[in-house]
């Protein structure tokens, strides 16, 4: 008889229990006293677990912290940024670059503790570090000293005037799992280089990630202070929001999660910055270069098993090119491995959870229920099993905006495909969602990019590319995709207010 997933991996990883020859009742009966214990555990002396998706152990377990140390997080950071405000931008620079050295040093071993945390494949984890977050670093530091400098008014006599970029204190970043590196960046070194101190609540699943940003800082030689984490629960993010001490919050998860930061903030005069997920299509147009479209827009919709804020989770394809497009991934699709992200061979790791690899496979039912077609199946993926994390891709068609599938985020490895007849239903189609984060066109055309482009609502507009930020162009979106913008020239003004000196130099 096969053992529940979970119950067979904690026989085979923890062996908390001295277990004889016994039935598997008997197993059972302490598995759930194991369970007990530790959900007690987590009860009682507030503790927050990393449950890896590999195996469904316990990989990191951090204890909250008390009202005493929020307390106490708050008092250094509002000292450590009134001395951190006055160090000059190259010295601010220097040390944000320094940081990124250490980690760049560290990546693989970061990889590895992030396939652990999340699931990815271990393949792909340490380039989190090595590129898209080198990356983001790089720019803004290499930006900051002109963005941050002081705006020079035209001349009038007698008078010296000019406006100052002024920090606003302590910033408080609250940032997701799926990318905690990646979307952590976007807020923490615009602000530190801006001139504010910063504490990092991060996801619970990946508790590590903020504990390696800390001793990166602090080996860079940042001041005591300026960088912090806590680990603490929705409510007591709540009560450091309202906390007078904080002066912005950056957030990105969930648009119901958005809603919660909103109202805890709604009794006070500050600013959020909100990035809350998409539902992003591409639109694929018949003079386009299919083999490479097939290539980039399946990597889209399947790298990280989907849970990518600006996945590509639906697309439409010109009736002209639509059949040849779809018997393309479908080839392409096949071809992932679904197993253990430590093998170097996984190309498709496990969701980061069962609950939500359920949610997706209620996602498909829904669309095969309501006269969509699967593509790929699932027996091709011997890892994918009911009850585990290991969700085999899916590619669906027959597909309509009365799905779920086609309208809510599904943030899975799945995608639908339809066939449009022209660019007009094309971007009606691609309009019909209340996300806006990122949308693509793939097409020789530059000037039907501009033109259709121009007609989408969304955040960023792509052009045979997906799934990308780059930071030197605003990161934001629109409808319940968010507010607010990170990086690019644009993205400091979130983090500093605007003050005006104006001075009169004789009387």
């Amino acid at each position: 008889m096969q053992l529940p997933f979970f119950v067979a991996n904690f026989l085979i990883h923890r062996q908390l229990f001295y277990l004889p020859s016994c039935s598997l009742a008997d197993i059972l009966i302490h598995f759930s006293t194991y369970k007990l214990f530790l959900s007690e555990r987590t009860m009682n002396n507030h503790f927050q677990q990393a449950i890896s998706p590999i195996d469904g152990v316990v990989y990191a377990e951090r204890q909250l912290a008390t009202n005493e140390q929020i307390e106490a997080a708050l008092a250094r950071a509002v000292a450590a940024q009134q001395l951190w405000k006055h160090t000059p931008i190259p010295e601010r620079v220097a040390i944000c670059r320094q940081m990124l050295a250490r980690l760049v040093e560290r990546a693989d071993e970061i990889g590895t503790e992030l396939t652990w945390q999340i699931g990815r494949p271990i393949t792909y984890s340490p380039f989190e570090i090595r590129r898209g977050f080198a990356e983001r670093v790089n720019y803004m530091c290499d930006i900051a000293e002109q963005e941050l400098s002081d705006l020079a008014i035209e001349p009038k006599e007698n008078f010296q005037r000019f406006i100052r970029h002024e920090p606003l204190g302590v910033v408080l970043v609250l940032a997701p799992w799926n990318y905690p590196w990646l979307a952590s960046v976007n807020a923490i070194v615009p602000a530190i280089l801006a001139g504010n101190s910063v504490i990092l609540k991060i996801a619970p699943q990946t508790p590590l990630v903020a504990e390696r940003y800390a001793e990166a800082f602090a080996a860079a030689g940042l001041p005591e202070g300026v960088f912090q984490f806590l680990h603490i629960d929705h409510d007591q993010v709540a009560a450091v929001i309202s906390d007078s001490r904080i002066g912005f919050v950056a957030f990105t998860g969930s648009v119901a999660g958005g809603h919660a930061v909103q109202r805890a903030a709604s009794e006070r005069f500050i600013a959020t910055g909100l990035e809350l997920g998409g539902k992003d299509p591409a639109y694929v147009r018949p003079d386009a270069q299919l083999e490479a479209t097939i290539e980039n827009l399946v990597d889209g919709a399947m790298f990280n098993s989907g849970q990518s804020c600006c996945a590509i989770e639906r697309i439409y394809v010109h009736q002209d090119v639509y059949e040849k497009f779809v018997e393309g991934v479908v080839e392409l699709t096949k071809q992932y491995k679904l197993g253990n992200p430590l093998d170097p061979q996984t190309t498709l790791g496990p969701m980061v959870r069962t609950d939500a690899a359920d949610k997706v496979r209620e996602q498909i039912q829904d669309a095969l229920q309501r006269g969509a077609k699967a593509l790929i199946p699932p027996t091709l993926f011997p890892k994918n099993q009911k009850g585990t994390p290991y969700l085999a891709p899916q590619v669906l068609v027959n597909v309509d905006h009365n799905m779920l599938v086609m309208s809510e985020e599904t943030f899975g490895p799945v995608v639908g495909i339809m066939s449009v007849r022209n660019d007009d239903e094309a971007i009606q189609l691609m309009n019909d969602s209340h996300y806006g984060l990122t949308a693509s066109i793939w097409t020789a055309d530059v000037d039907a990019a501009l033109r259709i482009g121009d007609q989408i609502e969304t955040g960023t507009w792509l052009m045979n590319r997906c799934d990308y930020l780059d930071p030197a162009l605003a990161w934001t979106g629109v409808k319940d995709s968010g507010r607010g913008c990170t990086l690019s020239k644009l993205g400091f003004a979130a983090f500093t207010r605007p003050k005006s000196f104006h001075l009169r130099l004789t009387l």
